[in-house]
């Protein structure tokens, strides 16, 4: 068997991003630039995109939505990973929103303004630690949002430690409500008591 074997050429695939504007971007440019990967943000005018996520920002997220729609009134929906638009160079995306029912407008909505949410939560990432620490809790607490949620690993096990903030009305800042390991009983935006050892089965 003679003869002589050929690579075959490999195509990289290119992704022609656009140059950014010189003064950034825009909510707009968040609706309708072709081709973003899913879950992009838009922070000060510039595009975050989102790092492939571990179980444990998935399985928290899911136990926190299942435990939230529990007892949610039927004036208020939890939704997750949907842009709240701040302004025109700010669309975070936290993770989980509670929101009024009558800002749900239908199935190809894609984003809810910040003054009809009622709770912000952010699971921590270890490529979001800065962001979901400090920058969007921030950029909440200015737009009015009244309550706000940070939830982090509690050490290597798969058990969330769930910081709960509230928006103080004079400042526009967020005040340390509690700190919460195993049960996290609340009654803002309402009551609710949620086990976090939930997600040890997920």
């Amino acid at each position: 068997m003679g003869g002589t074997m050929t690579a075959e050429p490999v195509h990289h695939v290119h992704h022609p991003w656009p140059v950014p504007p010189q003064d950034g971007y825009t909510v707009d440019d968040l609706f309708t630039l072709p081709d973003l990967p899913p879950h992009t943000e838009l922070i000060d005018g510039s595009l975050v995109f989102v790092s492939p996520q571990r179980n444990f920002h998935t399985d928290v997220i899911d136990m926190l939505v299942s435990g939230l729609r529990q007892t949610v009134p039927s004036d208020l929906r939890v939704k997750r990973e949907m842009t709240v638009i701040i302004d025109k160079r700010n669309g975070p995306e936290p993770d989980i929103s509670v929101v009024r029912a009558e800002a749900v407008t239908g199935p190809d909505q894609s984003s809810y303004r910040a003054a009809d949410v009622l709770l912000a939560v952010e699971v921590v990432s270890p490529d979001s630690e800065s962001r979901d620490r400090d920058t969007k809790p921030r950029k909440y607490a200015a737009a009015g949002i009244p309550n706000f949620w940070r939830v982090e690993r509690s050490g290597t096990g798969s058990r969330p430690v769930v910081h709960v903030y509230t928006l103080d009305p004079q400042t526009n800042q967020y005040i340390h409500a509690g700190m919460h390991r195993d049960t996290l009983k609340v009654d803002a935006p309402y009551d609710m008591s949620i086990d976090l050892a939930v997600v040890d089965h997920l």
